[in-house]
């Protein structure tokens, strides 16, 4: 890759993968500022107004996704620059549940961009270590959202400063990762590299394989996502500081995604996926029977359990399945994404007429269904060999 500077490019990736995920925990912490004891909205309608963070990004990835293969990474990955700092302007502007929804759309858009862009990028740069740097990249999804966490309860509940300000640091890591993809050569994606055809590629997406872990996706995103975005509500009479929970769970995914190299090697995908499931399934049962200081020990089960989901189901669909391309992975983000708009307002609901701890019991039933599939799924990778020569 004559011109390239990788390393460059993949620090500049993951300050844009920071700047994602801050949005996720400063919009955790808007979750009060907007909320029945702020501005007024039910948390059934926080869940609605939230919502297109998620659908925004999978709208994103799946169009991304094809769009990456025929204008190139680079113009994707600006596309995703100009979206996310028009969403953050907007969010700054935000005074109803209307102009929120917009606003998160656009951040949501953004954040879309980055991985639609992004992911193939590390894969076609790193061919022999896939989902170890794909791990590694996907490191600052849970190390922004520390960051982020950690600057919001800073700026809002330590000194009293306004949202506002909160929300504008988010234009630190925009402006830095624009500056170090200015006039930078990118690679091609993976699929390009390889001649693969269009053809093949659609036809590709819909193999069993690729379309069980779809189905897949949906229930690890939702376990993640839906749990940590909804930490406020879910855990504010449990806990005095909800968001030192969410940093804390982040920064033990932060540190597991950032060994993942030698837990592939022993493990391989489907080994940590099965694992992942178990951990997740405990994790969200203790957080309905624990409080105060115990909290801690049932998020650091639930962390374990979600560290390796999001970046070991890439990294399985560009090992084993690499001619679906950046299309697989775009569709593999999107509909994870988009289990979370769903899951979102449902959580809410059940928040506003039940309780948190229902909410939490509800949510354990997706990890629960993933032990089974996951199980399910090793039993086929060990019979079919010929699937199993695992990069890394």
């Amino acid at each position: 890759m004559e011109g390239i500077n990788k390393n460059r490019l993949f620090l500049a990736s993951c300050l844009a993968l920071i700047t994602t995920a801050m949005t996720f925990a400063i919009r955790a912490r808007l979750e009060t500022v907007f909320g029945p004891e702020g501005m007024g909205l039910t948390l059934e309608q926080l869940g609605y107004a939230f919502a297109p963070a998620f659908f925004g990004f999978t709208i994103a990835m799946i169009i991304g996704g094809p769009l990456v293969d025929l204008l190139g990474i680079k113009k994707i990955t600006w596309m995703a620059f100009v979206t996310h700092a028009i969403g953050i302007v907007l969010t700054l502007m935000a005074d109803s549940m209307t102009s929120l929804f917009i606003a998160t759309l656009f951040v949501g858009i953004g954040n879309g961009m980055v991985e639609a862009a992004l992911n193939p990028m590390i894969a076609s740069m790193y061919t022999t270590e896939k989902t170890k740097m794909l791990n590694r990249f996907h490191v600052w999804f849970p190390g922004g959202i520390v960051i982020g966490a950690l600057v919001s309860w800073l700026v809002m509940d330590v000194m009293g400063l306004s949202w506002q300000l909160m929300v504008s640091t988010l234009f630190v890591p925009l402006i830095l990762y624009a500056v170090l993809f200015f006039g930078q050569k990118m690679p091609v994606t993976e699929r390009v590299q390889l001649g693969v055809s269009n053809k093949t590629m659609f036809s590709s997406v819909l193999k069993p394989l690729f379309l069980f872990m779809v189905f897949c996706m949906l229930l690890t995103a939702a376990s993640e996502l839906g749990t940590t975005q909804r930490i406020e509500s879910l855990l504010k009479t449990s806990v005095e500081s909800p968001l030192l929970v969410l940093a804390f769970i982040n920064g033990i995914m932060a540190l597991g995604r950032l060994f993942a190299g030698q837990i592939v090697h022993k493990l391989k995908p489907s080994g940590m996926l099965l694992y992942s499931a178990i951990f997740t399934f405990i994790g969200l049962w203790l957080l309905t029977v624990t409080s105060g200081g115990m909290i801690f020990v049932a998020a650091a089960v639930f962390a374990v359990g979600v560290t390796f989901f999001w970046p070991t189901m890439l990294g399985f669909v560009a090992e084993y399945l690499p001619e679906t391309g950046a299309l697989g992975l775009s569709i593999m983000g999107g509909a994870g994404m988009f289990s979370v708009s769903i899951v979102l307002p449902i959580m809410g609901n059940l928040m506003d007429n039940a309780s948190a701890s229902e909410a939490l019991r509800t949510m354990s039933i997706l990890p629960a269904i993933l032990i089974v599939a996951f199980l399910g799924l090793n039993i086929y990778m060990n019979k079919n060999k010929t699937l199993n020569k695992v990069h890394v």
